[in-house]
């Protein structure tokens, strides 16, 4: 155990599929545990999600580096039985099934907290385990609409957007590894071990917390300061906030707006949200004149809070991105591709080729993991042949 690996020894069996749960299994990875990943014989779904590289996803790379995956058939009972000797000496388990499904599985926290009486047990769900639609397939877009948050994200046409950003798959695995974290160090002081319970919709609502509670008291969303936004310019888009009144002085000085300084209708941010289409009007007739580069030049030198609206090529080529060594370039198995992996806040880089930066490969580790529990390679390939194992 260590500062940079402060989960070195814990071990960790992760049932779940898609982005949230392994998500948060790749986090524990990242900072020590062993993460054993079940799947299925298709795999986990991620992989076939989006535009596929041989048996990779950016899904399921982002959501399962440093994990080794085995694949089990979870309906057949010949199954259970090596799979409760990993329980056993695991610490975490998760699962992000729908409710009762995990059940009819058999690995039940009841059941298995008889196999391993300190298991950390942690259930993701959709919406919960419980109301009335706790058992309607959710994923993130569904939430994205439930929770109020695709109301609020409208364009100019006005239409409820989702984002492409899976936000609450995210979100939801941040909060289910901070949970792990704090039942781990709980455990430390206590005999048994926990079940813990987190959806994707209890995640929306907290993520979105300030503006849930400001939308349900004051109705639908408008800038909390003017002029705020995002303005069309003669060649892009450019984001532009302008808060506190030192702000609003130094924006005018910058374009030239001298009687905007003046006018009483300006004084105060209260009152120039009270006439922001004015100001956002007039902002827009101004900067659609100009380059974004020139907009964000002359704001820049005035400290104006502005930035172009980039593209992620954009975005991870930009001179920031590359001073704070953020992107990684990572090869993965069967996909015979690069990819541009983000580095985790506050953690070490990830390094091409280290066991860290590689998610993978469907069943790559089914027979190192039951041989690691002492098991023949007859009877292995007993398991093969019956299909309780695949692909080897």
């Amino acid at each position: 155990m260590s500062y940079e690996k402060p989960y070195e020894g814990l071990k960790v069996i992760d049932f779940s599929q898609g982005v949230a749960g392994p998500y948060c299994g790749m986090l524990l990875a990242q900072y020590g545990a062993e993460v054993i990943k079940v799947e299925p014989k298709d795999g986990d779904w991620a992989r076939n999600l989006g535009q596929e590289y041989g048996q990779h996803s950016a899904f399921s790379v982002t959501a399962n580096m440093g994990k080794k995956s085995i694949v089990f058939d979870l309906k057949n009972q010949k199954s259970q039985p090596v799979l409760d000797k990993i329980i056993k000496e695991c610490d975490v388990f998760i699962e992000g099934f729908r409710p009762g499904v995990i059940d009819r599985l058999g690995y039940d926290y009841e059941r298995l907290k008889n196999i391993n009486p300190k298991l950390i047990y942690l259930s993701i769900s959709g919406f919960g385990q419980k109301g009335p639609l706790c058992n309607k397939p959710a994923m993130d877009p569904v939430l994205q609409a439930f929770t109020g948050f695709m109301s609020e994200n409208k364009g100019p046409d006005a239409i409820p957007h989702r984002t492409p950003v899976i936000i609450f798959d995210m979100t939801t695995a941040l909060y289910a590894t901070q949970l792990i974290a704090s039942a781990l160090f709980a455990r430390i002081n206590e005999d048994v071990g926990k079940k813990i319970e987190v959806s994707l919709m209890e995640a929306a609502a907290a993520m979105q917390s300030i503006r849930l509670m400001s939308g349900y008291m004051e109705g639908p969303y408008t800038h909390a300061s003017s002029p705020s936004g995002t303005f069309q310019t003669k060649d892009g888009w450019i984001q532009i906030i302008v808060v506190k009144n030192h702000e609003f002085t130094k924006f005018c000085n910058a374009v030239g707006w001298d009687s905007y300084l003046t006018d009483k209708r300006f004084s105060t941010n209260s009152v120039r949200r009270q006439h922001e289409s004015i100001l956002s009007k007039d902002v827009q007739k101004l900067f659609i004149t100009e380059t974004t580069e020139y907009w964000k030049n002359l704001l820049n030198k005035f400290e104006v809070q502005n930035e172009k609206v980039q593209n992620y090529k954009e975005f991870v080529e930009s001179e920031q991105t590359k001073a704070l060594e953020l992107i990684s370039w990572l090869d993965q198995p069967t996909t015979n591709q690069v990819w541009p992996v983000p580095n985790l806040p506050g953690m070490s880089r990830l390094v091409n080729g280290d066991k860290l930066s590689i998610a993978p490969s469907l069943g790559q580790h089914t027979k190192e993991i039951i041989k690691g529990l002492g098991y023949s390679e007859d009877f292995i390939t007993k398991l093969l042949d019956e299909e309780v194992i695949f692909g080897l």
